[in-house]
This record gives structure tokens, sequence and C-alpha cells, in this order.
């Protein structure tokens, strides 16, 4: 096990440069987070589970979420390398486990950037209806594209500005309804006389309406909701102090992420009826719409909007920095690892542009083929991610100790060790069982454990092309 000043070293054995600050990680993690799952498909987990289950649903996803986020903490504050996953599962699992983990994080990322790259053009609609969608679209794979070419500051910036965006909105809305839910603001088709509505509608049908299995059906759909807070490791190898930046990152993303979802769910919950709330129209809206707020669709509009580019520009940061990495480690050409003046991966950024493009594509041309294989497969990377950082905090934790060295010497101790990774350990698994339970979810696994195996043998070729590279040629006289 090598020594913390090692770690270091290797930590700062980089092109990249630590330009980013403690309030860009943060709304950096928290703007991969909150995106279209909250604005608009929450309406569908309160359908689905009734509003106090949905609420226990992401109770779980959020302690889930802590449990990854403390171990991810630690790791990266010990060892602070850009696309540190596969780095952490190499060191701690295997090298050819940490190749597929990479892959699987860049098809994820990939997939999605294509998607929001859609969602974004067909937002731009509703305000200029003639417009063709992948106008719009080109315009903002334009600017995503600059944004994270120029330098990581920039990148950073921008993020932390998308992001706020998005969290001055949830703030206002979960204010708002609070002073409705209370009777400090009427809501419209609501009786003078029938007082403050409070929270009736929590328990109008019970407990759990629809009983309690749907509360673990939906934990899976809120489990990905999630996806994106673990960005914090991808970018901690660029964060200017990492070992005050992450800790402090890891604990307010953590409680702001559970305060903003399960404050809006809430909300939501207390003042839509639950057989109401769905994914046709976006439960905020529905909110702004009952208190009679002025242009609400428009203003709902704009801060999706604002959620998708957010989550876009995120994305082609998170896929760039895993191809430069696995430059670095010399498993795909290194041209992939050179960096501009600024500090940037150019290369690594124009290849994951061109690989969410391909995806953009295929959503088109083939969307029930291949497409839908990339979406299948990328699914559950998220989980792979989370049960990999879990894993490797436990090795690491055993091998810390194992070395001489003493727990109180690392720069950022996770609490509830070991509890916390064997939890996320088992929820992990947990969620994977929920995968093969539903009928819906079950062809996930058809095409990820065939691909997971593709990748492994992919690895072993590549491996065995690079030893062969090195080995000294021997030449008879």
């Amino acid at each position: 096990m090598a020594d913390r000043g090692t770690s270091d070293a290797h930590a700062t054995d980089t092109d990249l440069e630590r330009r980013m600050e403690s309030r860009h990680l943060t709304m950096i993690s928290l703007g991969g987070v909150i995106g279209t799952g909250l604005f608009v498909s929450s309406g569908y987990t309160i359908n689905q589970a009734g509003p106090l289950g949905a609420i226990l649903a992401y109770a779980i996803g959020s302690l889930l979420v802590y449990c990854v986020m403390v171990s991810l903490g630690e790791l990266s504050v010990a060892m602070p390398y850009a696309g540190s996953f596969h780095l952490y599962a190499k060191r701690f699992i295997g090298p050819a486990t940490a190749f597929v983990i990479a892959v699987l994080y860049w098809l994820n990322w990939a997939v999605a950037l294509a998607s929001e790259f859609t969602a974004a053009g067909l937002l731009m609609q509703r305000w200029f209806p003639s417009s063709p969608a992948w106008v719009w679209s080109a315009v903002f794979i334009a600017a995503v594209f600059a944004l994270n070419i120029m330098s990581v500051r920039l990148y950073g910036e921008a993020e932390f500005w998308f992001a706020s965006i998005k969290v001055f909105a949830i703030v206002a809305f979960i204010v708002i309804g609070l002073l409705a839910i209370f009777g400090a603001i009427p809501i419209s088709g609501r009786p003078a006389d029938a007082g403050a509505p409070l929270f009736g509608n929590f328990v109008a049908d019970g407990w759990f309406p629809r009983g309690i299995a749907p509360v673990f059906s939906t934990l899976l759909t809120v489990v990905f909701a999630f996806s994106g807070t673990e960005v914090v490791g991808v970018a901690a190898g660029e964060i200017r102090d990492p070992g005050k930046a992450i800790p402090k990152a890891v604990h307010t993303t953590v409680f702001r992420l559970a305060m903003f979802f399960i404050g809006s769910i809430a909300v939501m919950a207390a003042l839509i009826p639950w057989q109401q709330a769905g994914v046709d129209t976006s439960p905020f809206v529905l909110v702004f719409q009952s208190i009679g707020m002025p242009f609400a669709g428009d203003i709902m509009n704009f801060v999706v909007l604002t959620a998708v580019l957010s989550a876009a520009n995120s994305g082609l940061y998170v896929c760039s920095r895993m191809v430069w990495s696995l430059a670095k480690e010399r498993l795909i050409p290194a041209r992939f690892a050179k960096t501009n003046f600024r500090g940037v991966p150019v290369w690594a950024v124009l290849f994951s542009m061109c690989g969410s493009l391909l995806a953009l594509l295929s959503s088109v041309v083939a969307a029930s083929t291949v497409y839908l294989v990339l979406v299948a497969v990328s699914g559950l990377a998220t989980l792979v991610v989370w049960f990999s950082v879990a894993v490797c905090h436990i090795r690491f934790r055993r091998e810390w100790v194992r070395s001489g060295h003493d727990v109180a010497e690392l720069g950022y101790r996770a609490p509830g060790y070991p509890v916390l990774p064997w939890l996320a350990i088992v929820m992990c698994l947990g969620a994977l069982v929920l995968v093969a339970l539903d009928d819906t979810q079950r062809s996930t696994l058809y095409y990820m454990v065939p691909f997971v195996a593709l990748c492994y043998g992919g690895y072993w070729v590549i491996e065995r092309a690079r030893r062969k590279s090195d080995s000294p040629v021997s030449l008879e006289e």
C-alpha cells in the first residue's frame, strides 16, 4: 500500500489543471443530479407509490447516496485522481474490472448526452413552434462543446450558474408551496372557507393506497434519479484544494439533495391529489398553476431547459475525463491524453462528443434496435460504479491499516465505517434484484451481461497486444 505522499504525487502527475473551487464542485454534483427526473418524472413516483410511499422511496435513495458519497469522499481526498472510479477499481479490485467500469460509465453519459440534446431541441419548440428541433439541438451541442473545450474553470463557472438557476427554482417552489399548504396563499378552485389544505392528501386514501410493493418498484427509478452525485470523484483531479473542497462538497451535496427532493415531493403530494400526478405535465407546473402563478408553463420550461443543458455540460465533462484517464493508462491511444495550453484534454472532448452524436443518430435511425441496446446497457452503469466505490473503500481501509498507518492520518475519514459501505453494497445488490424482478427492467440484464463479457474480452485483447509491443525483441545472428 503506497503511503499518502505517493498517492498525492500520483494525483499531481497530470496535465490537467487544478482550477476549480469548492463552490464549483458542489454545483457540478448538484447539476448532474437535478434534472428532468425531479422536474417531470417525480409525478410518476407519487402516482405509483402514493404520497408517503414516494417520500419513503426518496429517503431510501438519499441514504444510499450518502453511503456512497462518504466512501467516495475518503477515497478522493486520499487519492485525488481525475477519472477516479476506474483507477480505484484498478488498484483495489483489478485492472480488467476497472476497464469495464470506465467503458460503462462513459457509455452511460454519452447516451445521456444524446437524450439531453434531443430534449433541449424539443423544449425550444414551445416558444418557436415552427422551427425544427434539430436546429436548436445543433446550437446547444455547439455551446456545450465550446464550454468544455475552452478551460475547466469556464466549464465550472457555467455549471455553477446552470445549477444555481435550478436550485433557486426548487427553493422558490418549496417556499411558495409551503405558504399554500398553510393557507398563506390561496389555491384556485378551493373554497375560501375550506381552510388551509395542510397534509390531508397524505392519508386521504390510506398510508399506501396502492400497497407497499410499488414503493420498491419505484425505488429503482429513484436510485437512477440520484445518479450524477459521483461526478465529485471524476472532478477530484482538477480541484484546487481537494482536502478541503471534497469533504465539503460531499456533505453539502447530499444534504441539499435530500432536502430538495424530499421537500419537493412533500409539497407536490400535499397540493396535488396523488391520482392526478403523472408524467404528462410537470408537477411543478401543476402546483404553480393551482396558486394562479402567471406563465407557470413558460417559467418551468426555462428551468427544465437549464436543467437539460446543465446535465449535458456535466455529461461531456465526465465523458472526456474518462477517455483521458483510459488514455493515460494506455488502454486507448495516447493521443486522447494530450491537453492544450489550458489543461483541457481536447481530443478526449472531441471523441466524447462524437460518441454522443453517434448515440443521437442511432436514436433517430435505429431507435428500436441500436439505441435501445445502448440505453439498456448504460442504465445500470451508476449501480456498478456505486458498488465498486463501496468495495474499494473497504479494501482501501484494510490496506491502509495493514501498511502501518493510523486512521487518524486520513485527510478525510468517512463516518460510519464499515457499516455505511457495507450498507451501500447491500442496497446496490438489492437494486439489481429489483431489476431482475421487474418485467419492464429485466431486459436490461439481457443486454448488460453479454456487453460486460465483451468488455472483459476486449480488455484482455488490448492488454495482450500491449504486453507484446512492450516485450523486448531478441535478434539471433
